[in-house]
């Protein structure tokens, strides 16, 4: 009985190794591919990628990764490692879909450029021109004693302000508004919300912003409220906007709000970590941190009616690529073009100048080296962007290079293993 019990685990095993191959050999096909040595890298130096993800598999620290290096037009480095899914020991997929989180805004932002190409707009163009609610903006004021007030705000948002996050608004965590955009039943993407992206909109507008337009970079539901202006400007909800416009012409075959039910045996489970307690699977409720919750299964539990510009959508690793390849290729994608060149350009660079931190900010991107020394290796100008379950991407223009990270993980025990791997990959560079 053991002994047929061992052979049909062994069979099941080799089944699922030559299922996987199948579906690694078909995304390969799909992507150009090269040796590393043709395109300048290293493989032997690319194999600390997988070393490294390995030691945090091994460790506990994660339960599976997708790693990706692109450079001159060509995928040079594509693995996935340990599991999609620990508790049942399915294997980590090329194909894996991840939610991407905050790796959404920048393709709100195209979104939003593509319509600023049109003609329907200018950036310095005040919100409440195409979004009304947002006429006559005020200013939460906390005093030292009393109960906090609100003022009118010295100007309006612009859409500019909220494509470099210094719109005034902010998201659930902060001290002072998060509470209130509880109170006012505001949405931030990572949860079931019985509501349309217009319903989440008004209600943000209703509650006073952190501070006047354009004084200081404050990370925001801006991007929500672009998801909306594309809305309003173009006539189609965000998604068909998104599958219409951005998808179907990058042949992104795999990035939707709510994932069809036949592709979501893809999903990788999300996972937590805590130092007292490890790596565990992200439980069946919300965890909730402060004034903000969160939870793991938006995609596929509740209405899925709202479509949230800055956080809402799943994609997989290939899929993600293309998106890169287009904003590295100056706004094409072949024949096809979604953007000019010179909007590229303006979007990955600086915009905020002396406002904000010490990373740069461009339209959607942020954008290093430009406003403080580079603290790891990089790229002066290279623009990137991460998400929430920790997944993170890489541009840079001058080594035409890419580099993708997905994992599913969140709270993370402070894990550098993201930017590890994009040390990893520029480690490699041999020409």
């Amino acid at each position: 009985m053991l002994n047929a019990a061992n052979a049909v685990s062994r069979k099941l095993v080799i089944s699922i190794y030559c299922a996987l191959i199948l579906t690694a050999s078909a995304c390969a096909q799909d992507l150009p591919q090269a040796k590393p040595e043709s395109v300048g890298l290293s493989s032997d130096r690319l194999e600390r990628i997988a070393t490294t993800v390995q030691r945090n598999i091994d460790d506990k620290r994660i339960a599976g990764a997708v790693t990706l290096v692109y450079r001159r037009g060509k995928v040079v480095w594509f693995k996935p490692q340990g599991m999609m899914d620990r508790e049942t020991a399915k294997p980590m997929r090329p194909d894996a879909m991840f939610r991407i989180c905050s790796m959404t805004k920048p393709i709100t932002s195209v979104a939003v450029m593509m319509l600023y190409e049109e003609g329907r707009f200018l950036l310095e163009d005040p919100v409440s021109k195409y979004l009304p609610e947002f006429k006559n903006p005020k200013v939460l004021v906390k005093p030292a004693t009393g109960e906090p007030y609100s003022i009118p705000a010295t100007h309006e948002l612009t859409i500019r302000d909220l494509l470099r996050h210094t719109s005034g608004l902010t998201y659930h965590w902060n001290s002072d508004l998060g509470p209130l955009y509880v109170k006012a039943n505001v949405a931030h993407g990572l949860l079931p919300y019985d509501g349309t992206i217009e319903d989440n909109v008004k209600r943000l507008a209703a509650v006073p912003l952190l501070f006047n337009p354009g004084d200081r970079w404050e990370y925001s539901l801006g991007v929500d409220v672009l998801g909306r202006l594309v809305e309003v400007v173009s006539g189609k909800p965000l998604d068909e906007f998104f599958r219409t416009r951005i998808f179907e012409p990058l042949g992104m075959k795999d990035t939707y709000f709510y994932p069809p039910d036949n592709k979501l045996d893809r999903l990788a489970t999300a996972y937590t970590y805590y130092a007292d307690k490890g790596l565990n699977r992200f439980p069946d409720t919300p965890i909730t941190e402060g004034s903000t919750s969160y939870s793991a299964d938006y995609p596929y539990h509740g209405p899925k009616k709202l479509f949230a510009g800055g956080a809402g959508l799943v994609s997989t690793t290939a899929d993600y690529l293309r998106f890169c390849q287009m904003m590295l290729d100056e706004g094409k994608t072949g024949n096809t073009r979604l953007l000019s060149r010179k909007s590229v350009e303006l979007m990955t660079h600086d915009q905020l100048g002396k406002i904000g931190p010490d990373q740069g900010f461009g339209l959607g991107f942020g954008v290093d080296g430009v406003k403080a020394p580079l603290s790891e290796l990089g790229t002066p100008g290279e623009f990137n962007w991460g998400g929430f379950f920790y997944t993170g991407f890489s541009i840079d223009p001058k080594e035409q290079m890419i580099v993708i990270f997905m994992a599913q993980l969140h709270p993370t025990g402070a894990l550098t293993l993201d930017r590890q791997v994009h040390e990893l990959a520029y480690q490699a560079i041999n020409d």
